[in-house]
């Protein structure tokens, strides 16, 4: 096992195309083009105080989150589709597995919500992200159902909030450069302890150290896109328009993350983790 004979050409097309979203540009470099401007110069003007509204602000986005995870688990998939998935704004995609995740509808709706944000700034960034954020949770957990996965598992339930912290480096990662599969080991210990935790106590886990320990970590590496994106509409009089497209490219660039995390995912369920592991490392994937 191991080698690129193993694949099927079209799962081997699948990984190929899972690497490509996962070493994905920064979401910096994509905003960048956007707005014009080097988002890092757009960080530096940012008022003092903007770290903590960042931080506090993507706390509660993801504490939001799992509430939605642990509420919802135990349930049957649809139901939890019904809050956590497609929902209201992606019924048309159904509730079947592997069924078409509704990207473009969740796209339009966190653009609705840019657009009243590039209108107030780092002001609606706590009332924004929650909703901004809980959008993007129902639009990864619409990907992974999309990819096979079990939406009534605890362990697919955390998988998806750990997407938020696979699309970026954190504020500790200096100028290395982390891979997927490197990041992923790095959540894995804290991913299986809260979901070990989740799948026991359900509800009552809340607050757990293991739940805890796992929301900072993904918070930590959330809140530097957070940050970008918050640089990237702090241009004055950025607008309603540039501000729905750059919500728009937040989340696209996390909707690239989640399809390429559970593609890797489903493979690893075919063909095993270590040969999957061995053949996305020799794939030579050109990023644009």
């Amino acid at each position: 096992m191991g080698s690129h004979t193993d694949f099927s050409e079209a799962d081997l097309a699948a990984l190929r195309h899972a690497k490509h979203e996962l070493e994905t540009p920064p979401l910096g470099m994509k905003l960048a083009a956007i707005v014009g401007a080097p988002v890092e110069k757009l960080i530096a003007k940012l008022p003092g105080a903007a770290n903590d509204k960042v931080n506090d602000a993507t706390q509660a986005a993801l504490r939001k989150c799992l509430q939605i995870a642990l509420k919802t688990l135990g349930k049957q998939a649809e139901g939890t589709l019904e809050i956590a998935g497609a929902g209201a704004i992606g019924a048309a995609a159904g509730s079947k597995p592997g069924a078409r995740p509704s990207n473009l509808l969740h796209k339009f709706a966190v653009a609705t919500t840019g657009a009243a944000g590039g209108a107030f700034g780092l002001f609606a960034l706590p009332v924004e992200l929650p909703v901004t954020t809980t959008l993007m949770f129902r639009s990864i957990c619409d990907i992974a159902r999309s990819e096979g996965e079990d939406l009534a598992s605890a362990d697919t339930q955390l998988q998806c909030l750990t997407v938020f912290g696979m699309g970026g480096r954190s504020a500790t990662d200096d100028e290395a450069d982390f891979g997927y599969f490197i990041v992923r080991g790095a959540l894995a210990q804290a991913v299986s302890k809260a979901s070990s935790e989740m799948a026991t106590k359900g509800f009552a886990a809340h607050g757990s150290t293991a739940l805890l320990k796992l929301m900072q970590t993904v918070a930590a590496r959330f809140s530097v896109q957070v940050s970008e994106q918050v640089a990237a509409k702090s241009i004055p009089a950025i607008g309603a328009v540039l501000g729905a497209m750059v919500n728009t490219v937040f989340i696209d660039h996390f909707q690239n993350v989640a399809h390429g995390h559970f593609t890797v995912r489903k493979l690893e369920r075919r063909y095993g983790e270590a040969a999957v592991h061995a053949a996305y490392d020799g794939l030579d994937v050109a990023l644009d």
